[in-house]
């Protein structure tokens, strides 16, 4: 069966999502909105184009794909499980941890498939790493350091996208969303965060340019944090697993892996390094939205695995994205009061 699939929001991201969709055996775009009619009209092709959520779901569909402001979030999500229909919401999934957790509780009351877009679990370089960790090459894992930065606010095409309230915060919202997702993907679960956060350097009110945190999983295992929007060397998005028998790193851009083996601690070491070179000349040519897409595409066929009751590979689900944005307000509690947070321990959400 196709799923037929809408599109709410046409930016550059939306547009792609669009594109993929399109594009897919097992999918069709069944509508595009976007309060700019040209954009919505643009990411369309021959799709039906709308500028308001109302005649988005006058529209017969399956599922929604939601790449809106994400102070939007919400209200196009549940109104998408009122109607029975599945959602794939980009990151952050909203702006507050209460407004993920009425999403959360929507999609549960309409045991719908909830998604959340966090594409950077389908990069080469991370794919590589959760594949090799889950191979045991490493051994059992004993911690984790995560960084993710880029260099400031040129970065953003809009205000929304790093002003608060709309953003929900600053860099721990922004690329820092990407690791705390990491971190979860990695770690099984977070369930504690201690951390400091600062503005100092562009001064936006209520957005942290700068956040370094320790997070435990429930089993103890630690993670070191940082997410910056201060970083000299431009954009940039790494993990590196540590266990007694090695390290995996796998970080982007440019992408690539490090892997560093041995028997047992102190013996002879054995270090791999893998490159992507094809990625680089591919988006040296055709830009990053090359990769997006095809993370997008790998990530479309898992949600739609996931609506036919499938495990869903590396897609991540509604209560990834909750606990994600609970670790960015944590992290920013913790540095007002001084201490650890607790969050209570997150499984999975399925339909």
């Amino acid at each position: 069966m196709t799923i037929r699939i809408g599109v709410i929001g046409a930016g550059v991201i939306g547009r792609l999502r669009a594109m993929t969709i399109a594009s897919s055996p097992s999918t069709t775009l069944a509508a595009v909105c976007d309060v700019v009619p040209g954009l919505a009209a643009s990411a369309a092709g021959s799709a039906p184009a709308v500028g308001d959520l109302d005649a988005f779901f006058a529209h017969p569909m399956d599922a929604v794909v939601i790449s809106s402001p994400v102070h939007l979030h919400e209200e196009a999500a549940v109104r998408a499980f009122a109607l029975g229909l599945h959602v794939l919401c980009e990151k952050p999934m909203s702006n507050t941890a209460e407004s993920c957790r009425r999403m959360t509780d929507a999609a549960a009351a309409a045991r719908r498939v909830l998604a959340v877009g966090f594409n950077l679990r389908y990069y080469p370089a991370i794919k590589y790493a959760r594949d090799v960790v889950d191979a045991g090459l490493i051994g059992d894992v004993d911690h984790v350091r995560l960084f993710g930065g880029h260099d400031g606010l040129a970065n953003f095409r809009a205000d929304w996208q790093y002003r608060a309230p709309e953003s929900g915060a600053g860099a721990t919202m922004d690329v820092g969303i990407h690791l705390s997702d990491l971190g979860r993907h990695f770690l099984g679960d977070i369930t504690e965060v201690s951390g400091v956060a600062s503005g100092a350097v562009w001064q936006v009110p209520g957005s942290e340019d700068n956040a370094l945190a320790v997070f435990r999983s429930p089993a103890g295992i630690g993670a070191s944090y940082q997410a910056t929007w201060n970083e000299w060397r431009g954009y940039e998005v790494a993990i590196e697993v540590y266990g007694r028998l090695g390290m995996v790193r796998g970080s982007y851009a440019p992408m690539q892996n490090v892997l560093v083996t041995h028997a047992a601690p102190g013996a002879p070491r054995r270090t791999v390094r893998k490159r992507y070179p094809e990625i680089m000349v591919r988006e040296r040519l055709r830009g990053w939205q090359s990769t997006t897409r095809i993370t997008f595409e790998e990530e479309l066929a898992d949600f739609v695995a996931r609506i036919d009751g499938g495990a869903g590979g590396r897609l991540a689900d509604g209560h990834d994205g909750l606990r994600s944005v609970e670790v960015s307000e944590a992290l920013r509690e913790s540095s007002r009061r001084g201490e650890a947070i607790h969050l209570p321990p997150l499984g999975p959400l399925r339909p």
